[in-house]
């Protein structure tokens, strides 16, 4: 069990924040650290309290989750944020995870798969459930049919070993579980997918999830 994973809530409704507080109260491995009422509060916290993952609704005034999502990318990279909203539009999933969110929720989630969402973006980087999944695939097929030529070689030249550890990302493994399966150093590993995201242009684990899916890198 990941042990003290800090988490935000960025929403501005209290009754809602204090619901999710308790439901994650039971799990020992994680504090909520702070509550913010909307992007503009949440930065202003960040400036000097960084958490580990951010539970982010979209619909905030002041500053809403998606150009929330937007600053939060732009300066703390390291921060894993979860959208956490009532919208169930594929739109709104496949912006925010292009944009770099690691996660995307809606509001009536069980209790036990929001816990596991933080707990599996802490640890790798991102967490697809059906929902993401099937608005990924359609945007992915829209953008085959309209723009994409069929091709057997891949725009991007990518090395044996490069393929071997971006196919066991997309299995959701984390740097260290990489490292004993190939037999390479957790260093090394983390410079082959530094090398991964220099190539592709991802800006991210999702990025390269979506790229290796995109070109028919996994099944």
């Amino acid at each position: 069990m990941t042990n003290n994973i800090k988490v935000a809530i960025a929403d501005d409704h209290k009754i809602f924040r204090s619901g999710v507080i308790n439901t994650l109260t039971p799990y020992e491995n994680i504090s909520v650290v702070f509550e913010a009422e909307d992007g503009v509060h949440l930065l202003e916290i960040m400036e000097t309290q960084q958490p580990d993952v951010i539970l982010m609704d979209l619909k905030m005034p002041n500053m809403d989750g998606i150009e929330a999502t937007k600053k939060v990318r732009e300066k703390y990279a390291h921060v894993k944020v979860i959208v956490l909203t009532m919208y169930e539009d594929d739109n709104f999933i496949v912006h925010l995870i292009e944009m770099g969110a690691n996660a995307y929720l809606l509001k009536n989630a069980e209790p036990g798969e929001i816990y596991e969402a933080i707990c599996t973006t802490y640890e790798k980087g991102f967490y697809f459930n059906e929902n993401v999944n099937l608005a990924l695939l359609k945007k992915v097929m829209h953008k085959t049919k309209q723009q994409f030529k069929p091709t057997f070689r891949h725009e991007v030249p990518l090395t044996e070993r490069e393929l071997e550890v971006l196919r066991l990302i997309c299995e959701e493994l984390t740097t260290q579980q990489i490292s004993e399966k190939i037999f390479l150093s957790p260093r090394t590993v983390e410079g082959l997918r530094q090398k991964l995201l220099e190539k592709t242009g991802a800006k991210n684990i999702v990025g390269l999830v979506m790229y290796a899916f995109r070109n028919g890198l996994i099944e």
